[in-house]
């Protein structure tokens, strides 16, 4: 039942059930305006309430829905408030716990609006690169003020019933209830049920004193913020028409603004990503409701940089933590960063001082092994060497409980053969954490061949605790995306070779949109860890050629950020990456050792011989069942490798482009002599749905 009806004395309560967020997807739609007409057909209802079942009001569309012929379905959501908002006797919205999206709108469309403290009200559309398109644009600034509108709608953020509540002149809430929500909208419901005429928001006056001034200064403020998603900025043209037409006028702007933005690459991109992050959650073959292991303390082995910030989700979540180093300066110096990570937050106001007080009571360190066996969770974050793994996981072995989850953070190494130091390697699994560890959000989950079902799920449970987007992979050298980017990496050593600098690389990256190019990237994460894993490729993979530009950029002790130089030069304390006079005479003379003349290599072939090699590997893992799902690879890269979302991932982008011009555009690059004819072998997967026309989605 998608929405239920009843009688209470002179009221009609209609309830929305469509688990979980009461989404109004069609058959919601259907049965709500159906049980309005049906109360207006009943002399002895006097008035009508409409509330949601379980945890919200409404959370919006029905996703399930979304972009499909049945979201514009008569009756649709605009159809559905026009009905309500029309009715002859007064409605009611009793709003709790969640009004976000269209279930906001169409309590704007009701008569009356009542709502429990605490519950989170938004129109949060722009997050999908669209704009509310059921009135919120225009109902919104009458209901609430132009700015503090405004601000809601271009931010997506929610705001508290209680703080809206306190808005000086608000129409958006007739009554703050306190207690039971039903008894309370009954009653009120009781008190307004003869009053005349019927209040609607659309009706309400809506002006700005300084409107053009205002507006102007808006437009600016959203164009900066937002420079490459279109919603923002025509989020602000809706609500000024608010102030400048009559309300239909205002409404027919909305629809059009919000129908020209769901053809846009940016939302298309952008509602990708929400669905993508959705379906990496789900591993198909387990079902959802499988029983996890409790998880009430973690141990982490090492207190570096990576160990300190893994220590700091667990601690944000209230999970007590213990960390082991060999050395007693080690963990000093481990639990002085996070004191200057916290005090930080503190300084800022992110975070209050009793706050801090609390999470640092969770932390404890040892130096012994034996201390850790009570833990639940183990992680190990230490060198990235099989030998040192090897050693660490050994000793965990011998101590942890039975029924502890052994975790290793490893990047690159073969998870199943540091199962296998193990006695137990159905408990063994890969939590990859991304630098820095407690600001990161992507958290590669690595499913060894015998890592058991519930380990899994208890991982993907947890990693939802400490708030990171998990993506399940597969064993491989580099899992997903440390084997994509050692392509991209390659790639970016041939451009150097041919006649660019770091510089006129990284630059063609960001414009693209990239956070960092690959030669800044290098510099923060420490050129070394490059170069240690080349040289073991260069055992186990003779076949694979490298430029030799790292390898020469590392012999001078050049590692990036922490030597002070890398492929840049840096200022102490400072992060500025400044072009070196003595890496370009490197380059010069490597080219000059090699015969090649270098050329001029433009930011299109640049930007597209990077993102194709992400592609073409990406194809490769998902054909090879490493990753899950292509738009798994996506979530991978627009959460730990700052890909830009309004592109909407290397694979969401590929088929934006089109595949067959993908592999058009491989076929050249293979044509250039001094780039690799082999590395431009398009991968089964990507020529085959190239040649039927197809996409990754």
């Amino acid at each position: 039942m998608s929405a239920s009806y009843e009688v209470r004395g002179a009221i009609a309560v209609i309830t929305l059930n469509n688990p979980p967020v009461n989404g109004l997807g069609y058959e919601t739609r259907k049965a709500v305006a159906a049980a309005v007409e049906k109360a207006e057909d009943d002399a002895a209802v006097k008035a009508i309430v409409i509330t949601g079942a379980g945890k919200a009001f409404s959370g919006g569309a029905d996703i399930k829905e979304f972009g499909s012929p049945l979201a514009l379905a008569e009756p649709n959501l605009l159809s559905l408030i026009a009905r309500v908002e029309g009715a002859s006797k007064p409605v009611v919205a009793a709003i709790h716990t969640v009004c976000m999206g269209g279930g906001l709108e169409l309590s704007l469309g009701c008569h009356y609006r009542v709502v429990s403290p605490g519950a989170a009200i938004a129109l949060p559309e722009v997050k999908l690169g669209i704009l509310p398109g059921a009135g919120g644009t225009q109902r919104l600034p009458r209901a609430i003020g132009v700015e503090a509108a405004l601000n809601m709608i271009v931010s997506g953020e929610p705001v508290k019933s209680e703080l809206l509540a306190q808005i000086p002149g608000q129409k958006l809430f007739d009554r703050v209830i306190e207690g039971d929500l039903i008894e309370g909208a009954l009653a009120f419901a009781n008190e307004i049920a003869a009053a005349r005429p019927l209040p609607m928001v659309r009706d309400l006056k809506c002006k700005h004193p300084d409107g053009d001034a205002y507006f102007g200064f808006a437009r600016n403020t959203v164009n900066a913020m937002a420079k490459n998603f279109p919603a923002p900025a025509r989020c602000v043209d809706c609500v000024e028409q608010a102030t400048k037409a009559r309300f239909e006028d205002g409404l027919k702007v909305e629809r059009e603004a919000f129908a020209a933005l769901m053809l846009t690459p940016e939302s298309k991109a952008l509602r990708h990503a929400f669905f993508a992050e959705r379906a990496a959650a789900k591993v198909p073959g387990i079902p959802e409701d499988t029983a996890t292991r409790e998880i009430r303390s973690v141990a982490i082995i090492g207190a570096g940089t990576m160990g300190g910030g893994i220590a700091m989700n667990f601690l944000n979540a209230g999970t007590p933590v213990v960390m082991l180093e060999m050395k007693q300066e080690a963990l000093d110096k481990g639990v002085g960063i996070i004191r200057k990570n916290y005090e930080a937050q503190v300084k800022k106001g992110k975070l209050k001082e009793d706050k801090y007080a609390e999470r640092m009571a969770l932390l404890s360190t040892t130096l012994s092994y034996a201390e850790l066996g009570g833990a639940d969770l183990v992680i190990e974050a230490v060198f990235e060497e099989i030998g040192v793994k090897r050693q660490v996981f050994e000793q965990l072995d011998a101590v942890m409980k039975p029924g502890a989850i052994l975790a290793s953070n490893t990047s690159t190494l073969d998870l199943d053969k540091i199962a296998a130091f193990t006695k137990r390697p159905q408990d063994v699994i890969g939590m990859h954490f991304f630098s820095p560890a407690n600001v990161m959000r992507l958290l590669e989950v690595v499913r060894g061949a015998k890592t058991a079902p519930d380990v899994l799920m208890t991982v993907m449970k947890l990693g939802k605790k400490i708030k990171k987007t998990c993506v399940v992979s597969g064993v491989c050298d580099g899992f997903i995306g440390n084997r994509m980017i050692e392509q991209y990496s390659r790639q970016a050593g041939y451009l150097l070779d041919e006649g660019c600098t770091p510089q006129q690389v990284d630059k063609a990256a960001e414009k693209f949109g990239f956070a960092m190019g690959p030669f800044r990237m290098g510099d923060l994460a420490g050129n070394d860890i490059g170069w240690a894993i080349r040289k073991r490729r260069y055992v186990e993979k003779p076949d694979v050629r490298y430029s030799k530009t790292a390898d020469l950029l590392c012999e001078l002790g050049r590692f990036g950020q922490k030597t002070g130089a890398g492929w840049y030069d840096y200022v102490p304390g400072k992060r500025d990456a400044i072009p070196s006079e003595l890496v370009n005479d490197m380059l010069v003379k490597h080219r000059a050792d090699l015969g090649i003349t270098p050329r001029k290599i433009g930011d299109d072939e640049i930007v597209h011989r990077l993102v194709y090699s992400l592609v073409n590997e990406g194809a490769r893992i998902v054909e090879e069942g490493i990753a899950l799902r292509a738009s798994d690879i996506d979530m991978v890269y627009l959460t730990g490798y700052g890909f830009p979302l309004w592109r909407g991932g290397p694979m969401n982008y590929a088929d934006t482009v089109g595949l067959w011009n993908v592999v058009q555009a491989m076929k050249k690059f293979a044509k250039n002599p001094a780039d690799d004819q082999a590395f431009w072998q398009p991968a089964p997967l990507l020529a085959r749905l190239a040649a039927e026309g197809k996409s990754f989605s």
